[in-house]
């Protein structure tokens, strides 16, 4: 009898445990399904654009070019557009840039970002204070300030315009350095060599 028993009770020990892995492996499944399930509008999937113009000579010839990287930091998500770009967080590589002139964006990172204090990444958030109308704390050269924008909200499509003054983060030796290695290339009809203080500012976001 003794013998019958302990395989029995061997049995019921193993069905049991068993029993408990298959219900920890549910509930891991349920747990995977609710964490992959994502709000209907999301920055990280969606398609963003960050586009600039800065300017040079005395006539105000612009230069464009855009980052071609944007991470998403914290937030971004929502059942709305404008809730998903509220207080989103963001962040961007500025060995991202892009102008189709390859000397350009090696002088750009060097001798202007690379002048900078810890400006690998420009940060930033997003708050929209109305319809039409927010700012961003931008992070540039270790310095942190509001840059005022306008925005237009168009059923999935999302355009943001600023004008970013250099000087108010402190950059006036980036400028510089960046006219410097550049003089000829900003210099006008009149002789003078320039590079403008300020950088228009074109974010656009379409939302899949």
């Amino acid at each position: 009898m003794k013998k019958l028993i302990f395989p029995l009770l061997l049995c019921a020990i193993t069905l049991q445990l068993t029993s408990c892995k298959k219900e920890t492996k549910k509930e891991e499944q349920k747990e995977a399904k609710v964490e992959k399930k994502q709000a209907p509008f999301s920055l990280k999937n969606a398609d963003n654009k960050v586009n600039w113009t800065a300017y040079k000579t005395t006539e105000k010839i612009p230069v464009k070019g855009q980052f071609k990287k944007v991470n998403i930091t914290a937030g971004g998500e929502g059942n709305s557009a404008k809730e998903a770009l509220n207080n989103a967080e963001f962040s961007i590589p500025v060995s991202s840039i892009f102008t189709s002139d390859s000397g350009r964006d090696f002088k750009i990172k060097k001798f202007f970002f690379g002048i900078m204090d810890k400006t690998e990444l420009l940060s930033g958030k997003l708050v929209l204070e109305n319809d039409s109308i927010g700012y961003s704390d931008i992070t540039m050269n270790n310095v942190t300030k509001k840059l005022p924008f306008t925005y237009t909200l168009d059923g999935k499509k999302f355009s943001l315009n600023a004008t970013m003054k250099v000087s108010n983060w402190e950059a006036r030796k980036a400028l510089d350095s960046l006219n410097t290695i550049c003089k000829d290339l900003h210099k006008g009809a009149d002789g003078v060599s320039k590079t403008w203080d300020e950088v228009a500012i074109n974010i656009v976001s379409v939302f899949k």
